[in-house]
């Protein structure tokens, strides 16, 4: 059991990176006239169609689920995955990337409250100091300590649900783990998820758009599908099996601090002083947390 607990934990870590390196494809898909809900679509059905194949050939049995169980899904594709997508890019036209991505991470406080209720989990000393201690990083990360940035009651409210509907898969998500695969799970919440945005995108006009830009474009429309979607969920769904649901929704937030490091060394941007205090904080949380898990 020790040996699956850290095969998870690292397997959520790996989660967070492979989240945090969206950066490197968004950049260039944001370049050519994609927008995000162009990518939300692309990067579901690329999932959907890779995932069916894969299981279609090797493990058919995984794609069957219990009616009674599609809830779960609808839980993990729609109220979460599409919700906390339409709220994050909401907040980020309002009030801009920094702020959307420190209200996003709001999520692991509702994850630990919701994991007391559903799971029993207890709510422990450590795991309140590390909460802080990532959230305070994100902060600092995102640099809003001293950016003079002021946000809106409506913007804060809809940042804020980006939060629970991402901390909404942990808790889905917890529940389905029980019963199927994180192949399974991560499948079923693409579909779900590709479903709702067949109606909210145009697909013809998405088609056209990757068509036109040639094979040159490949490369980045499959890593977003395949580097930050399929490998992040299944790693992260595979985590939530054997770790508790609210030590998973912190550790994931190296993503950020994964995405401001590609942003200094590879992109050249800022690197004052307090990002690089909101880095070690995170990193402060993340041993905070492998160790409570270690010595268990």
């Amino acid at each position: 059991m020790r040996t699956k607990s850290a095969t998870s934990f690292i397997m959520v870590i790996l989660a967070g990176i492979f989240w945090g390196l969206i950066s490197i494809f968004i950049r260039k898909l944001n370049a050519v006239g994609f927008d995000s809900f162009d990518i939300m679509f692309f990067r579901a059905w690329i999932a959907v169609i890779i995932m069916f194949i894969f299981m279609l050939i090797f493990k058919r049995e995984l794609l069957k689920i219990r009616l009674k169980d599609i809830w779960m899904f609808l839980g993990t594709g729609l109220l979460s995955l599409t919700f906390f997508s339409f709220c994050y890019f909401s907040t980020i036209v309002r009030s801009g990337a920094s702020v959307a991505v420190v209200l996003l991470y709001t999520s692991p406080i509702f994850v630990m409250l919701m994991s007391a209720v559903f799971f029993k989990e207890k709510i422990t000393v450590k795991k309140i100091v590390a909460l802080i201690l990532t959230f305070a990083g994100c902060v600092m990360v995102a640099g809003l300590i001293g950016s003079g940035i002021r946000m809106d009651a409506m913007s804060i409210l809809i940042g804020l649900g980006a939060g629970f509907g991402y901390a909404l898969y942990s808790i889905f998500g917890g529940f389905a783990v029980d019963k199927y695969s994180s192949i399974t799970i991560t499948f079923y919440t693409m579909l779900f998820s590709g479903i709702v945005l067949l109606f909210v995108c145009n697909p013809v006009e998405i088609v056209n758009k990757v068509t036109a830009e040639g094979p040159s474009l490949l490369p980045y429309v499959m890593g977003t599908a395949i580097v930050c979607t399929v490998l992040p969920y299944l790693c992260y769904t595979y985590g939530l099996k054997y770790m508790e649901k609210s030590k998973a929704a912190v550790l994931v937030t190296v993503e950020p601090l994964v995405g401001t490091l590609l942003g200094i060394f590879a992109y050249g941007e800022d690197h004052g002083i307090f990002k690089i205090v909101g880095i070690v904080l995170i990193f402060a949380s993340v041993i905070m947390l492998s160790i409570e898990k270690k010595t268990k």
